[in-house]
């Protein structure tokens, strides 16, 4: 191979490296330099400890960054949640205004049912208080379209003295004669609330409702033997000796528990009487009716108890063909529902009495 070719080939371009291609011998002579080649100088002390300074400060700056990012992401969750609480306080109070001074008690222009509810255990500090019921039963009387006066029960009874009250309010609205009152007992009509029904001028129920319980009771226990037991001493100081005779902790003299049991038969008089008063010759002549028994709807119409099968709604469609009802029963305040419960706890932690009667037309 001429000279001029050789060196032609040694200036061709390899594809597979990058620059001209090498012989073996100046392949090595190539390695050979590189490996002789002088080591960078090496660095300072000061250079080494500031290159560690600006290491540390990178590092620093880092995590102060990731803390300031972690705060903000903090600071906006404390802010969310603070604005979505207080909207939530604001929105309460809204409807709480809304539902006091709000014009939510305007009549319905054409003719419907009053209706005046009647829910829960009837006791002076529930919202089935006579105080609010017989409210009710007045702003529905007095509305010039209210058809008729429909006290609609849910309950389990309550106080005979709560009870009496609404009971002989009815049968003052009734002597005037200007519209029907019409008790509507929803699941249960018992005791106390059935006191109240049996002054309207019609009953009605549903089969299965709950209806009757005419009967007193009182509940109690008796703890003396516990608290000998346990070694506690009690001690009670009363002036005159019959005082203190419902202590539970104090044993039951045949005497006092005599005593007793005329009370709870002449209250139970008073309720007997106000039905047979209120029902007339409606009622059938059993005398389990008067026990303390409680009926279903579809017993309670043989008994004579109830006039009817049929249901607020019903009632309605009967005389509109359609339902027109409109609610008088007074708004309940939340901040006296409020003070009322925190007051009622707090007697009940300071051991002060209740003012409720131990005396109950109620359920068990």
């Amino acid at each position: 191979m001429s000279d001029d070719k050789r060196e032609d080939r040694d200036k061709r371009e390899d594809r597979w490296t990058e620059g001209p291609e090498l012989t073996p011998e100046q392949a090595s002579e190539l390695r050979q330099a590189k490996s002789e080649k002088p080591a960078p100088p090496a660095e300072s002390a000061e250079t080494l400890r500031e290159r560690q300074r600006l290491a540390q400060q990178e590092m620093l700056d880092r995590w102060i960054g990731g803390v300031l990012v972690e705060q903000r992401r903090s600071r906006r969750w404390k802010l969310f949640f603070r604005f979505f609480f207080a909207a939530l306080i604001l929105a309460s109070l809204a409807a709480t205004f809304y539902g006091l001074f709000g014009d939510t008690s305007r009549e319905p222009e054409r003719q419907h049912l009053g209706v005046v509810t009647v829910h829960g255990v009837i006791d002076s500090e529930s919202p089935a208080s006579a105080e609010r019921i017989i409210e009710g039963l007045n702003r529905a009387w007095e509305a010039a379209n209210t058809a008729a006066v429909v006290l609609h029960i849910d309950s389990p009874g309550g106080s005979p003295v709560q009870s009496q009250r609404v009971y002989h309010e009815i049968l003052r609205l009734r002597e005037e004669g200007d519209k029907p009152i019409i008790a509507v007992i929803e699941d249960v009509g018992a005791s106390g609330a059935y006191y109240m029904a049996a002054a309207a001028d019609e009953i009605v129920a549903a089969p299965a409702s709950l209806v009757g319980s005419i009967g007193v009771i009182f509940a109690s226990f008796g703890f003396e033997e516990a608290i000998d037991r346990l070694g506690i001493e009690r001690r009670i100081y009363v002036s005159g000796e019959n005082k203190g005779f419902l202590d539970p902790f104090s044993p039951v003299a045949p005497e006092e528990r005599e005593f007793w049991q005329t009370v709870m038969d002449t209250t139970h008089g008073q309720f007997i009487d106000a039905v047979r008063q209120g029902r007339g010759d409606r009622l059938a002549d059993d005398e389990r009716l008067f026990t303390g028994l409680i009926w279903s709807g579809q017993q309670a119409l043989e008994l004579g108890l109830i006039d009817g099968i049929s249901s607020l709604d019903a009632l309605s469609r009967e005389l509109f063909g359609e339902v027109r009802l409109h609610d008088y029963t007074p708004r309940l305040d939340p901040f006296e529902r409020l003070s009322r419960q925190f007051g009622r706890v707090a007697a009940e932690w300071m051991g002060v009495p209740s003012s409720r009667s131990p005396v109950r037309y109620q359920l068990p």
